[in-house]
């Protein structure tokens, strides 16, 4: 785990023993009957065949600083719908990343298109709150969990009917992340010890994923370029953010992304 990831799971942590203080885990788990009806997330992502795009909600990241100060999460969260997104990733992080489980909730409200929770998730309290607030998937750091927690969190994602995407970036990781046999994986294309980011990364990992899991590229895509490249290595689904934060005409730039 690098520096960075190590401060924020530190911090997030102490968050989770917050949060369970001022509502109790069993006083969660009774407001999940009344949450919003489930959307397929992967499925939705295989509609979009040849490139499915989760388009992501984001207002800054600890390496970039503000990415937008014109952050209107609803707003964006309608123009993706509008200009091609199969899914939306809503950043829910709110030390680092300046998020906040209540966009989401807002989101779901405006929206059609199933949502994942995106945030550094270590405990099943964040994944009950993800599902009362409306999200249909989680995001799972493998370099974050060890065997046991990250066995533990996928199963109770499908104890309450929803999905997880399940990230990395070290290969080592990658056998770890297959044991679970999900239906979706996705391998962040940026080095969290340098921030560096490589396309080739993912493609290269594609290739030890048998093709009947979703494989989602994360991080560094920009162009309709890049889209091509990943779409010919075998890649159907892409997870993108800072580009589409950074537009002036954020709808454009996703029909560019995607050559509409």
């Amino acid at each position: 785990m690098s520096d960075v990831l190590q401060k924020i799971v530190e911090y997030k942590r102490e968050e989770i023993v917050r949060a369970k203080a001022a509502v109790p885990f069993e006083d969660l788990v009774k407001q999940l009957a009344s949450a919003p009806p489930i959307r397929d997330f992967v499925s939705q992502l295989r509609l979009n065949h040849p490139m499915g795009v989760i388009a992501e909600v984001k207002k800054a990241s600890p390496s970039a600083g503000i990415i937008r100060e014109d952050f209107h999460p609803v707003e964006i969260a309608k123009i993706y719908e509008q200009n091609g997104a199969a899914c939306i990733s809503v950043l829910t992080d709110e030390h680092f990343f300046q998020g906040d489980l209540s966009y989401l909730k807002a989101v779901r409200a405006a929206v059609e298109l199933p949502l994942i929770r995106k945030d550094f998730i270590l405990d099943r309290y964040q994944i009950a709150e993800a599902r009362v607030a409306g999200a249909d998937c989680v995001l799972l750091i493998a370099e974050c969990l060890d065997d046991d927690q990250l066995k533990s969190l996928f199963q109770y994602t499908r104890e309450l009917g929803m999905q997880a995407l399940v990230e990395l970036y070290d290969e080592e990781n990658l056998q770890r992340v297959l044991n679970l046999n999900p239906h979706i994986i996705g391998v962040n294309n940026r080095n969290l010890r340098t921030f560096e980011t490589d396309l080739k990364h993912s493609m290269a990992l594609q290739k030890k994923v048998r093709e009947t899991i979703l494989f989602v590229s994360e991080s560094g895509i920009k162009t309709n370029d890049d889209v091509k490249r990943l779409s010919d290595s075998g890649i159907h689904a892409i997870l993108v953010g800072e580009s589409l934060m950074r537009s002036e005409d954020i709808g454009q730039s996703l029909r560019d992304l995607l050559g509409n």
